[in-house]
């Protein structure tokens, strides 16, 4: 893109059809989203890691009963999570898009003994394997796909799992998103940042589509030296609770179970996100 292509560009965008996300898998863009997720200063890509402590106590000894059990985490980042299950005794596998990621997370494995596999793919695509006794997909990544793509990956997580196997989905409520997309146009710039190497200014604009219930987040970057433009565009679903329990009834989950936060209890500093636990039959 150029300059010239920013007040061409359609006011209003259509859901999922600028990009159905920002590139996990360019492997640039995955060293410096890594950066990100190991960052001790936001939790913006993944948490701190005292919050992430918290919550994996809360996985193991409340969802698991301090049980160990095979688990496989869908969009797993760098292993923040199945590295700490790992080191509690769990068998751990996970999936994730982004490269630098997961040579992060084996690297970690390696170094600390853990029992972890990991596989840098498309969860869209990704074989997930079968007999877990958990499958987690948290941090709102189920919300980021279409709702045919999300229910597809839904009913591979059910035959993932053995039976009474325990599905874990934290998601975000409706309102975090319809608020997201009505707020208004930011920018910002950086010498060194997620978008790019090189000094750029960030153009970031989000809409809220009421027919489709979805928010459409665009950033543009806009490189300082050549004027170059690159855009990125991410379509958010939006769900209500009861809407969240149909999806996983439609899946073929039974004893759906909704906590306000990874910690089971209200937690003022998650509350964009809830939680979902359902079980495969026996």
């Amino acid at each position: 893109m150029n300059l010239i292509d920013l007040p061409n560009r359609p006011v209003v965008p259509a859901p999922w059809a600028e990009g159905d996300n920002i590139p996990w898998s360019e492997p640039d863009f995955s060293e410096r989203m890594l950066k990100e997720h190991l960052s001790q200063e936001h939790d913006a890509a993944s948490r701190r890691a005292a919050k992430i402590d918290q919550q994996v106590n809360w996985i193991h000894n409340h969802l698991l009963g301090g049980r160990t059990t095979s688990v496989l985490d869908l969009g797993c980042g760098p292993g923040l999570y199945t590295s700490r299950l790992a080191a509690l005794g769990h068998s751990c596998t996970g999936i994730d898009f982004s490269p630098a990621s997961i040579r992060y997370a084996r690297k970690q494995a390696r170094q600390g003994g853990l029992h972890c596999t990991y596989y840098a793919e498309d969860l869209r695509s990704a074989y997930f394997g079968s007999g877990y006794g958990m499958v987690m997909l948290i941090y709102g990544e189920l919300n980021v796909f279409h709702t045919e793509a999300a229910h597809d990956i839904l009913q591979r997580a059910w035959q993932a799992l053995a039976p009474r196997g325990a599905l874990l989905l934290e998601v975000s409520v409706p309102d975090s998103i319809s608020y997201r997309g009505n707020r208004p146009p930011t920018w910002y710039s950086s010498q060194n940042g997620l978008f790019s190497s090189r000094p750029h200014i960030v153009l970031e604009e989000n809409h809220w589509d009421e027919a489709s219930r979805t928010t459409t987040t665009r950033y543009y970057a806009v490189d300082a030296a050549s004027a170059g433009v690159s855009g990125y565009a991410v379509t958010y679903q939006a769900y209500t609770p009861d809407e969240y329990v149909a999806l996983l009834q439609e899946c073929r989950f039974h004893d759906v179970m909704l906590y306000p936060s990874l910690i089971g209890v209200q937690d003022d500093s998650q509350s964009d996100y809830m939680v979902v636990v359902a079980r495969r039959p026996a």
